[in-house]
């Protein structure tokens, strides 16, 4: 096995180099939080199955691999017509390719209503304005100093998706960000890209935002991709992330999200790709009367290991919190799922449900849940749940009893598992080409 200390000295290492080329331009802030960043990741280390938030996942196919940054994207970029067939919403979208902008892919930055869709590197380079506003949001919120992955993260900070939608401005269409994975190796190895992207909806905006991560190849590599998320006071949002790495690929992820007073978050995950993947993430409700919907659905098969860790942050009080995850196993699949829910004291009259079900279809598949609570006020409503098991024996024995085969019946229960969380999900439009992934993975 690898050694443990080269494991981080070769990414110490590559961060030197990376800071020395085309990182040494950024604003003086930036460079100081990279190197920050990188002194954290040296002192975490990658996570072991003895700590308690990795018991379950080990990361070490990632950790003894020897990947390479990813720069550039490649020549030949992929054409319009397969970016459109990727693509989950129907609206804008910015396309990036191995963690790099794809401006001949994407629609332009400037939408109606002032709208900003575009990429984090240019924003940073050619606009004060946009400049001035990822400075207040950039590494505020994801935990990089808790995740050695985010921090790694954070340290080779360059290029990502940038939406800002400003007050009051409603966007017709969902905004697409698209983070695609050619999976080609550089000569001394395979890649790794770290995706930064920031989401801020201002004070009484409406934006929809799907976030899509998908791959041009059977190859192996890595995405380790961090998400900001910031939901103004009474805005209203959604946001759709659909992973579908490719069958070797490997994809660590963080997801943080921050609400302000009276705003309403549709979170919604689909899981349906990669090898090993962890998404870690963590909702914090930072404002009265604000409103989450955390919805996921992983759909996994032959040797695939999904890990999903959710925190939802109560933090103050009159905030209800509404989450459900469903997991449907095939082969030797194994589902992991570990959700917490906090209610700080004086977060009263909190309104907290958290549920989390995985249908197991063979008997090598494997899930473990584990839902908590947290709780330090006492005027409060939490509950939460969880289920494992194959197929209900009577709800198969009613639809075959109505002329179904044994393999209709199952397929129409399994379809029905994951349609409830489809179900729940508000944009039509997005919901059906979902619908249609859902359908086309369970045949």
């Amino acid at each position: 096995m690898t050694d443990v200390a080269d494991r981080t000295e070769r990414y110490v290492a590559a961060f030197e180099a990376f800071a020395r080329n085309g990182a040494s331009g950024a604003p003086k802030w930036l460079r100081e939080l990279r190197e920050g960043a990188i002194a954290r990741f040296a002192e975490l280390g990658f996570p072991t199955m003895k700590q308690e938030e990795w018991r379950f996942t080990s990361v070490a196919p990632i950790a003894d691999q020897r990947f390479i940054l990813a720069h550039a994207p490649r020549s030949p970029l992929p054409a319009a017509a397969d970016i459109e067939r990727l693509c989950v919403g129907v609206g804008p979208r910015v396309v990036f390719v191995d963690g790099r902008h794809a401006p001949t892919l994407s629609t332009p930055g400037e939408l109606a209503g002032g709208v900003w869709a575009g990429s984090l590197a240019a924003a940073l380079r050619a606009n004060a304005r946009r400049e001035e506003l990822a400075r207040a949001h950039l590494a505020r919120h994801a935990r990089w100093r808790e995740s050695a992955f985010a921090a790694l993260n954070t340290a080779f900070l360059a290029d990502g998706g940038f939406v800002h939608v400003p007050a009051g401005v409603t966007l017709e269409h969902p905004l697409e960000v698209v983070f695609l994975s050619t999976g080609r190796a550089a000569s001394d190895g395979p890649v790794v890209s770290h995706p930064r992207s920031l989401m801020v909806v201002d004070r009484g905006a409406h934006a929809s935002v799907v976030e899509t991560y998908v791959s041009a190849s059977d190859g192996v590599y890595w995405t380790n991709a961090v998400t900001e998320v910031v939901v103004g006071e009474g805005a209203w949002a959604e946001l759709y992330r659909v992973q579908q790495e490719g069958p070797q690929g490997f994809q660590v992820a963080t997801t943080h999200s921050r609400q302000e007073r009276d705003s309403y978050l549709g979170l919604h995950v689909v899981t349906l790709g990669a090898a090993l993947a962890r998404h870690d993430i963590n909702a914090v409700l930072d404002g009265p009367g604000a409103e989450l919907v955390l919805n996921g659905l992983y759909l996994l098969s032959g040797a695939q290991h999904a890990d999903h860790h959710t925190v939802i942050d109560h933090a103050q009080p009159h905030c209800a919190s509404h989450e459900f995850f469903n997991g449907v196993l095939a082969d030797r699949a194994h589902g992991v799922f570990n959700g917490r829910i906090i209610v700080r004291p004086g977060a009263q009259r909190t309104d907290s449900k958290q549920t989390n079900n995985n249908l197991l279809l063979s008997t090598e598949a494997r899930a473990d849940s584990q839902p908590q609570l947290e709780i330090y006020a006492d005027d409060v409503k939490c509950t939460h749940g969880s289920t494992v098991g194959p197929i209900d024996p009577m709800q198969l024995y009613y639809l075959r009893s109505r002329g179904l085969s044994p393999e209709a019946a199952r397929s129409i229960l399994t379809y029905g598992f994951g349609a409830e969380i489809l179900d729940r999900m508000r944009h039509a439009e997005v919901r059906h080409r979902l619908d249609g992934l859902v359908r086309a993975r369970l045949a």
